[in-house]
């Protein structure tokens, strides 16, 4: 960052660094990004730097990338485009902790909006106009408290009176957008914070109004907190994932829209199924991956599982077929932060390890569990019973499957043979 901050000033242009840099140096952390602000024009930036690869996805910044690391080098900020000092473009950035500036020349700070103090104090605080500041972007609302969890500071009270006002305002902000800072604020530690944050302010019902829907909902005798706290303690439980944390904050997010009460007692049918479809439309919305998508709906459709311990070893391996092996790590870990949410203690646990034991032994004998494990393939199946390619052909394989699930030392390839022989008559 020095390298380029000093090119542009034997340019004879002005160059200081900015940002998170100066803030996580003055906290005595790593620094994580370097960004330069400078009075050059983004074309002009790209003329001065051809060695380097470049790209810009922001208005107003380049990117420019020097041994595999990323340096942002923007032109200055101003009321209704660029700017001409780093004073006018520090006055137009977020927070005050942000609105730093390291002056290379001089050796020294700039801080004209008390950052510094700011973080002595330990709060987020919107550099001056806090209305203006979220007007520009809606979306340094929820950057204000994705900031406070990071840092662990408070919202400064007018900055957050400021987001409970304009709050629709986030409305207009791509979805996408929306999305990225959503999963920073879940792979925080205790995400419920900052999703607490989110609904004290207004923004949860903006852009989650589906998780406000279980405030204050009681559930029954088998859960301590409610359908909202309850999901709270999930996701804060579970490990710092994004797949899990997704299915954790939606594993019962359709438990309002089904609850019903029979013989003075909530009961919940069909819940998980309702939430893995309703989870999809959520994330469909906030234009998650198609990829994201299957795999938080699978662990919700499929986290409400037996795990008695009276289950016969084929019953084991029938649940490691229904879910698949790839899967059973994320649906234990799933299932654990449910139980432990539930606030009654740990007494599950012993009874859910016992199981993911038991599951450990039947992968580790190399039963089979899909098709592909099977001792014969679609070709044998066709050439033994004179079948054409198609849907046929699954199905028996299928039957094979079930067969040799219930009775594994079956999956040999002349037993199977026979078995299909035996289909024909031969």
């Amino acid at each position: 960052v020095l390298d380029i901050s000093g090119k542009l000033l034997k340019s004879g242009y002005q160059a200081f660094i900015v940002g998170g840099a100066i803030r996580d140096s003055l906290r005595g952390c790593q620094a994580k990004d370097w960004d330069v602000a400078t009075d050059v024009k983004p074309d002009r930036i790209r003329d001065l730097f051809p060695e380097m690869t470049s790209f810009n996805l922001k208005h107003g910044t380049v990117t420019l990338v020097s041994k595999r690391r990323n340096f942002e080098v923007t032109t200055f900020r101003g009321g209704g485009g660029f700017g001409e000092s780093i004073e006018e473009d520090l006055a137009h950035r977020d927070f005050t902790v942000n609105a730093m500036a390291y002056d290379i020349t001089n050796k020294k700070i700039i801080d004209p909006f008390g950052g510094e103090m700011d973080m002595t104090k330990k709060v987020v605080r919107a550099v001056l106009n806090p209305s203006e500041r979220f007007q520009e972007d809606p979306l340094r609302m929820m950057r204000a408290i994705r900031l406070s969890l990071e840092l662990g500071y408070a919202i400064e009270p007018e900055t957050l009176t400021a987001i409970k006002a304009m709050a629709e305002a986030i409305d207009i902000v791509a979805r996408e957008r929306i999305r990225d800072e959503l999963l920073k604020i879940l792979l925080f530690k205790k995400p419920s914070t900052g999703l607490n944050l989110m609904r004290k302010s207004g923004l949860l019902k903006r852009i989650l109004p589906e998780l406000v829907e279980g405030y204050r909902k009681r559930q029954n005798n088998y859960h301590k907190y409610t359908i909202y706290r309850h999901t709270m303690e999930t996701v804060d439980s579970i490990d710092r994932d994004p797949i899990l944390r997704l299915s954790a904050l939606f594993h019962d997010i359709a438990k309002p829209r089904v609850r019903e009460k029979i013989s003075s007692r909530w009961r919940f049918f069909g819940h998980a199924a309702a939430s893995a479809e309703l989870t999809r439309e959520i994330m469909m919305r906030l234009k998650f991956s198609n990829d994201r998508i299957t795999r938080v709906t699978y662990l919700i459709t499929h986290h409400m599982f037996e795990y008695k311990q009276e289950l016969s070893d084929r019953a084991v391996r029938r649940f490691i077929k229904r879910v698949g092996a790839d899967n059973v790590d994320d649906l234990i870990a799933l299932r654990k932060a449910d139980n432990l949410a539930h606030g009654w203690g740990r007494d599950f646990e012993k009874d859910i390890e016992k199981f993911k034991n038991r599951i450990d032994s039947q992968i580790k004998k190399s039963h089979p569990f899909t098709i592909s494990d099977l001792a014969v393939n679609g070709h044998d199946v066709m050439k033994i019973l004179g079948l054409a390619p198609g849907p046929k052909v699954g199905q028996i394989l299928n039957q094979l499957l079930e067969m040799v699930i219930e009775t594994p030392e079956c999956n040999q390839r002349d037993r199977l043979v026979k078995i299909l022989k035996d289909m024909t008559g031969q």
